[in-house]
């Protein structure tokens, strides 16, 4: 009876909706929140909850649309905070209309707990003005979106359906434990960004290097990973598994040329590179608009793959489920 309701009595489609309205908010609030610290602007107002001792949502809308650039991304990274935290208020109370699992309804709490938490971590950074919290909150946030992906999985109607046939082979248990893997090498990598990002001026040069040196290797063994995964993945002939794979492979591709682009405009080019033209000649100014978006970009992207390791491996695990059951 228990895998009769698992399988064949989806939830009201309002509960996934809102789960992928999550995804669809949380990634521009990394994006913002990369601007943020891109820009140096964490502490532009230096109150909180209040913004500049004006209510959240009574702040004056032409001071902030048309002041400093910095109060701009500043208060639209906690408004647009706000606006997740109440479509996380509208998920639980979806979750536990119309949703049978229990598990999933934990899994809504969860992201709601994990929403206000995020919330009251940025603002005691700002409070205390800490370093040590900015990081923190920047590799919270990653973790956050990931976790709004797997709603958004478990919910959706792929979950549910038959996408099975005949000419697919269901995925071994390596390609599980390999795309775990995955989920582990992005986070460490966002962790080590992270690092880098919010390096004090103490930080000595060989920490400073240990860390880019341990950046540029884990890069490289998430794209192998990718790369596997997806050749293996390939062999079920189940599009809705090789495809994100193969997605990923580009996403890390990408990244690696956001990281360089980033290492450019942050340090010049790097030694390696130095047989490019004109890189010798190349000079470090202070970032305008463009480096930025690059910059963020970086931070962006990084997030997305761990969320698309999350979705695939999420989603191999059903593929396993499914087959085991039958």
């Amino acid at each position: 009876m228990a895998e009769s309701i698992l399988t064949d009595t989806p939830p009201a489609r309002l509960l996934h909706r809102l789960a992928v309205l999550t995804v669809c908010l949380v990634w521009p609030l990394i994006w913002v929140g990369g601007l943020v610290t891109t820009y140096d602007a964490g502490m532009a107002v230096p109150d909180w909850p209040n913004t500049y001792g004006s209510n959240l949502f009574l702040y004056p809308y032409k001071t902030w649309l048309l002041g400093p650039f910095d109060l701009f991304i500043e208060h639209g990274h906690r408004l647009l905070a706000a606006v997740v935290g109440f479509v996380a208020i509208g998920l639980v109370a979806a979750a536990f209309w119309s949703e049978p699992r229990h598990w999933v309804r934990w899994l809504a709490i969860g992201v709601l707990v994990a929403v206000i938490g995020q919330g009251v971590l940025g603002g005691l950074r700002v409070v205390l003005s800490d370093r040590t919290l900015a990081m923190l909150h920047g590799c919270i946030g990653p973790a956050f979106f990931a976790l709004c992906t797997a709603m958004a999985v478990v919910t959706s109607g792929w979950w549910w359906g038959d996408w099975t046939d005949s000419r697919t082979t269901p995925p071994r248990r390596g390609s599980l434990y390999s795309t775990l893997l995955l989920i582990v090498l992005s986070y460490l990598q966002l962790v080590l960004g992270a690092q880098l990002r919010h390096a004090p001026p103490t930080m000595s040069a060989f920490g400073f290097s240990h860390i880019v040196n341990t950046h540029v290797t884990v890069a490289v063994l998430l794209w192998v990973g990718t790369a596997i995964v997806w050749a293996v993945l390939r062999k079920c002939g189940n599009l809705t598994l090789s495809r994100p794979a193969l997605l990923l492979i580009g996403l890390v591709a990408l990244q690696i040329l956001l990281g360089i682009g980033t290492w450019v405009v942050n340090y010049g080019w790097p030694t390696i590179l130095q047989w490019v033209p004109q890189a010798g000649a190349y000079v470090v100014h202070s970032k305008g608009f463009g480096e930025s978006i690059m910059v963020t970009a970086h931070v962006a992207t990084g997030s997305l793959i761990l969320a698309v390791s999350t979705m695939l491996a999420l989603r191999i695990a059903r593929a396993r489920h499914r087959v085991s059951a039958e």
